[in-house]
């Protein structure tokens, strides 16, 4: 059988001659299965291409995505934080007005560490900075709070059938400063031995005031060789309060005072080391530790 050939001729418009390309039909085939797979490599590249593009669209987005959950997560952690630290306080808040009220004894508490020397009281420890915010974290959390406002509602009540005891009732610090000693054990710091201090000591400046902690009446003005020039007041209902170390005094015995009254200015009178309040509350007698008796921040 003869072979058959196709010819394109090729006529250029000008005057250059035409050309003629001869093929056979066997190399047409050739050519047309060449072109048709290049074709379809072309398609399946096209496709892959746009397939990738997508894949890596999507890729970024949820890498955006997960960048802002993240910072989501993070912003949630800082409200859980701090919204866990509240209610801590809270519940502190609580175990001390509790121990006013009597209706729970400091023992019965969690003991807590001294302060951080920063402005003002507290005996509250650092709170961790950063938890898991967890399930079970958000139901503690949950049950925490409800036990606290149970418990505050039944201390509402209690407080305002006791309204009178209330006034007489220790609450506020006697000075604002940084903790220096706590209530409890310590190593004596003039002789170094393991001693019991029965109150607490408010450290600050020379001539600062010093403030009636409940309203009572001054039992006597005094100067003592350990506690220097010392005030103790009665509150009533078994409550006295007991402040050394002034500089000086600004009532006299028999007066009565109002919780907040200037009662002296803080010195470093008798057996101190330097200017500060020791500061003790006593219940019928005996010395219970301030730290459960001052609400205030």
């Amino acid at each position: 059988m003869a072979k058959r050939f196709f010819s394109l001729i090729i006529i250029p418009h000008s005057r250059a001659s035409s050309r003629t390309i001869t093929l056979s039909e066997k190399t047409i085939k050739i050519l047309i299965g060449i072109c048709g797979t290049l074709f379809l490599v072309l398609v399946v590249f096209l496709i892959d291409y746009f397939s990738v593009a997508g894949i890596r669209l999507k890729y970024k987005n949820l890498v955006n995505e997960n960048i802002r959950q993240k910072q989501m997560i993070a912003e949630y952690k800082v409200s859980f934080n701090k919204l866990r630290d509240s209610v801590d306080h809270f519940k502190n808040y609580a175990q001390k007005l509790n121990v006013m009220a009597g209706l729970k004894s400091p023992e019965a508490l969690k003991e807590i560490g001294i302060g951080d020397g920063s402005d003002g009281i507290s005996e509250t420890p650092a709170a961790n900075t950063s938890q898991d915010i967890t399930f079970n974290n958000i139901n503690n959390i949950s049950k925490n709070a409800e036990g606290i406002e149970k418990n505050l509602s039944t201390l509402t009540k209690f407080f305002d059938a006791q309204s009178t005891r209330l006034a007489f009732t220790p609450s506020i610090a006697p000075a604002r400063g940084y903790l220096a000693s706590a209530f409890g054990w310590r190593d004596d710091p003039f002789t170094g031995k393991r001693t019991f201090h029965y109150g607490i000591d408010i450290a600050t400046q020379t001539g600062n005031p010093i403030a009636a902690t409940a309203d009572g009446i001054v039992v006597t003005t005094k100067r003592e060789k350990i506690g220097g020039r010392t005030i103790i007041l009665s509150h009533r209902f078994g409550y006295q309060t007991v402040y050394c170390h002034l500089s000086k005094f600004l009532v006299t015995p028999g007066q009565k005072v109002k919780r907040g009254d200037i009662i002296g200015l803080v010195g470093r009178t008798g057996k101190a080391l330097g200017p500060h309040v020791h500061y003790e509350i006593r219940v019928n007698n005996k010395e219970v530790n301030p730290f459960y008796y001052i609400l205030e921040e």
